[in-house]
């Protein structure tokens, strides 16, 4: 479990076949490496992984076919947006993250609006009734709040207020219209609709 706030940005700076996926290698400085473990859970780019291995400057995960499937962002000289699993007695500045990608959006907009940024997104149409007006997403690991929501015939598109701070400090200051973004639901969201859904029959 995790809270979508970013630590570190990290950079994935080899990637190899490995069974029917890909193994990355991730360096990152200050990230107190010697309290990761190998087995650990690291979210990037809001994917939750396992730690596989570790060295003086980074670690390596693994990911599956499964995941680069429905994913985005993993790839070789990518920079990424790191989060260490959270303990018991942590703070949660953001929100309830799982590290489960619900879906692939893409970036309409990454413009300044005086101090701040405007990140708009097109998410898919699925996500949709998830998404509500000061409601919380995931993109690519950070939790955001969201400050418009729109169905269109498209998908939804969502609009986003980034303060300095979180541009300065994430991978998302590299975000352009047509950006490719992992987009993950408020976990409560989701088990609202499974409650309401529950004892259906689907017809």
């Amino acid at each position: 479990m995790f809270a979508g706030i970013v630590t570190h940005v990290g950079r994935i700076v080899a990637s190899a076949p490995s069974g029917n996926g890909l193994r990355h290698t991730i360096e990152v400085a200050d990230f107190a490496l010697d309290e990761v473990k190998i087995g650990d859970s690291i979210a990037i780019q809001g994917i939750c992984h396992t730690v596989v291995s570790k060295s003086a400057r980074g670690f390596d995960i693994e990911s599956s076919k499964a995941t680069l499937d429905v994913t985005t962002g993993l790839e070789h000289g990518r920079a990424v947006n790191l989060e260490k699993s959270l303990r018991l007695a942590d703070r949660i500045d953001g929100h309830l993250v799982a590290g489960h990608v619900d879906g692939v959006g893409s970036v309409l907009k990454m413009e300044p609006v005086g101090e701040s940024w405007e990140l708009r997104i097109l998410a898919p149409k699925a996500l949709g009734k998830y998404l509500a007006y000061k409601g919380s997403i995931t993109v690519n690991g950070v939790s955001l709040t969201v400050n418009s929501v729109a169905d269109t015939a498209q998908g939804t598109e969502l609009s986003i207020n980034l303060i300095p701070h979180t541009v300065e400090n994430t991978a998302l200051h590299a975000l352009k219209a047509g950006s490719r973004v992992n987009l993950e639901i408020d976990l409560i969201a989701r088990y609202v609709e499974r409650m309401l859904s529950a004892g259906k029959v689907a017809s």
